[in-house]
């Protein structure tokens, strides 16, 4: 009878008297261990596993801790700051034999599983548990439903607040009654600021501008500083076609 087992990320076949070098395991050499990962059982009847086979297992016994061959790894940069290293490592490992395959029974062995050096073992955790306070055993905190009902609560409270009235919209300012005088930013070539400078000299109407002479075309400008703007534009002209309405 055989068995494919899986124990540091390796597959192995074995049979009964093997004697196997696996990743290094946390055991001491002369104890039993047992794998429980197994990927297949041979023999008469052939089982395979998916992925293992249930309450199938491999004992060993622990023969001693070993190192593997020493390998050597060479780095070399070939640049303007060339650098070399060389490291060597020898592999860690567990030297086994294989004593007997359990086709079933292996949850029931009593016997400890063999668990990798960089694993925490069963018997660790059992230490570990047996110090941990009673009232801190298998303590887990669970979400509290208590705050589903406030939630629920702000949720129809918002549903119910009625909805604010939406602002109206600030009121236009009223247009200038048409006794304050004329828009004289109709004429063309005058804007807002013409405006103000004429309104300070009492200029309001397009009937005043449209009775302009020569004389009060060059006195207006210079104290404006048009410089013959209102020619240019023809402002008098507008303002007697404005005026007519």
């Amino acid at each position: 009878m055989f068995a494919v087992l899986k124990t540091g990320g390796k597959q192995y076949k074995v049979q009964s008297g093997d004697i196997l070098r696996v990743e290094k395991l946390a055991a001491n050499a002369g104890e039993t261990i047992q794998f429980n990962d197994v990927l297949m059982l041979g023999g008469d009847k052939v089982t395979v596993g998916a992925p293992f086979v249930a309450d199938a297992g491999v004992q060993a016994e622990v023969v001693d801790q070993i190192k593997g061959e020493k390998t050597i790894n060479f780095v070399k940069r070939r640049r303007k700051h060339s650098s070399k290293r060389t490291k060597g490592h020898r592999q860690k490992l567990t030297l086994v034999k294989i004593t007997d395959i359990l086709a079933s029974g292996a949850d029931k062995s009593g016997v400890a599983a063999a668990v990798g050096a960089g694993s925490v073992s069963a018997a660790a955790l059992a230490a570990i548990d047996a110090q941990t306070p009673a009232a801190n055993k298998g303590a887990v905190k669970k979400p509290s439903s208590k705050a589903a009902p406030k939630a629920d609560a702000k949720a129809e409270a918002k549903a119910e607040a009625p909805k604010a009235a939406p602002k109206k919209a600030a009121p236009k300012k009223a247009a200038k009654a048409s006794s304050d005088g004329d828009d004289l930013s109709t004429i063309s070539g005058v804007g807002p600021v013409i405006v103000k400078k004429l309104h300070a000299e009492g200029i309001t109407t397009f009937a005043q501008i449209a009775a302009w002479t020569d004389a009060d075309v060059e006195a207006i400008e210079e104290k404006l500083s048009f410089k013959g703007r209102v020619g240019r534009e023809e402002w008098i002209k507008q303002a007697v076609e404005l005026a007519k309405g």
